[in-house]
């Protein structure tokens, strides 16, 4: 799972806290999180290879939402790598892990280890919260027609160079001048949890307020169309609503156990004896939770899928299709140009101010179907039986 207590636990002189939750079982917290980081990889991975007798889903050329919620789906999996690894190792090999405890001792490898892993699974959610964030201001701003391709290299300029800023600064800050001297104060524990949770906490508050505009800026977009809001837009604006609340309802889920958890550890660092009796409900309180981390955090992965795609079945499509070119078509139509000069078409203003005219209604329709992506087959026949559809 992904927790600042993992860099904290790299720490010769660790914290109470943090000592309290990473002895109590870790054989079986090491496999729940191998458990459940293995299940959640390998049905997050069905869920995106291609399926058997379903069509590729079609996005419009100026949408970059696809791209964004493959590169969560890459981070969460990537992510799930890293605590398979790091638990895998913590299981096989306790010896090697024990020398982390060692103040004075000249193996680096342990530190090392420890604190590239819980690196690792660090930049990978906090880069994934990064993209969720992207993701719901890339959905406002494609409704307000001001987003296209062209802004994926600024959300991976800002994913990315945030994500890595502030997971290097949170563990320059933990571990100065060294290892063996940190964890001595507040001063170095406090800055690091503050960068590993501000892009979680941005999430939680900021999502929220970017899905809601879009959603209400959907609604102005299907009644200014005909002018009325008939039922079926009222139910493709209703289905994207349930889209977005499905991503919070999942980040949520995976997520408020890491709150409660490091609020309760946090209260815990502050008793003087954390194994005063008086506090037995909120160590069990601390220690249920981080079972629970375990069990959640890389569940995250498979949810997402979920709430984007749907469940999209078990027939894999691992056929290689060749792409075919129509020259027959190409050589006919191109023969037919040659043979027989266009005739003049005294109509064609016509026509052509009636493409200037449903321009608006064609840039809505682009970004209706970027919003209603991923969506079920009987999503896509109530999207297209909508009015909106029917000028195309």
């Amino acid at each position: 799972m992904a927790s600042p207590r993992l860099e904290t636990y790299c720490c010769p002189n660790r914290d109470a806290a943090t000592q309290l939750v990473m002895d109590f079982q870790p054989e079986v917290f090491c496999g729940v999180c191998i458990g459940s980081a293995s299940i959640s990889l390998l049905l997050t991975i069905l869920q995106l290879l291609p399926k058997k007798g379903q069509s590729p889903r079609k996005m419009p050329k100026a949408s970059s939402s696809s791209t964004i919620l493959l590169l969560i789906s890459i981070c969460d999996i990537l992510g799930g790598l890293g605590m398979i690894f790091r638990s895998s190792v913590w299981l096989g090999f306790p010896g090697f892990i024990a020398n982390i405890s060692v103040v004075n001792g000249t193996d680096v490898w342990p530190s090392t280890f420890c604190v590239g892993s819980a690196m690792w699974i660090q930049l990978l959610y906090s880069a994934g919260f990064w993209w969720l964030f992207c993701y719901a201001v890339d959905s406002y701003l494609v409704v307000r027609r001001s987003a296209g391709l062209s802004t994926i290299v600024l959300y991976h300029m800002m994913t990315w160079g945030l994500a890595v800023m502030l997971c290097v600064e949170g563990i320059a800050l933990l571990y100065y001048p060294s290892l063996s001297s940190c964890e001595n104060g507040l001063e170095h524990a406090i800055p690091h949890y503050i960068t590993t949770y501000v892009p979680l906490l941005l999430v939680l508050v900021a999502n929220p307020i970017l899905f809601r505009r879009t959603v209400s800026a959907v609604a102005s977009l299907l009644k200014g169309r005909q002018g009325i809001y008939t039922e079926n837009e009222r139910r493709l604006g209703t289905g994207i609503q349930i889209r977005f609340f499905k991503i919070m309802l999942v980040f949520v889920i995976c997520w408020s156990s890491n709150i409660i958890n490091e609020t309760l550890l946090f209260y815990l660092e502050m008793q003087p004896d954390i194994n005063e009796m008086p506090l037995k409900n909120i160590r069990t309180a601390a220690l249920i939770t981080w079972i629970i981390m375990g069990v959640l955090n890389p569940m995250q992965g498979f949810l997402f899928t979920l709430a984007f795609y749907g469940w999209t079945g078990w027939r894999v499509d691992l056929k290689w299709r060749k792409r075919e070119i129509p020259w027959e078509s190409m050589s006919s139509s191109t023969a037919g140009e040659n043979a027989y000069p266009a005739p003049v078409n005294y109509q064609s203003n016509i026509h052509d101010s009636k493409k200037i005219s449903t321009t608006d209604s064609q840039q809505t329709d682009e970004a209706i179907s970027m919003l209603s992506e991923g969506n079920t087959s009987s999503d896509e026949r109530l999207t297209r039986s909508s009015p909106i559809y029917q000028g195309w």
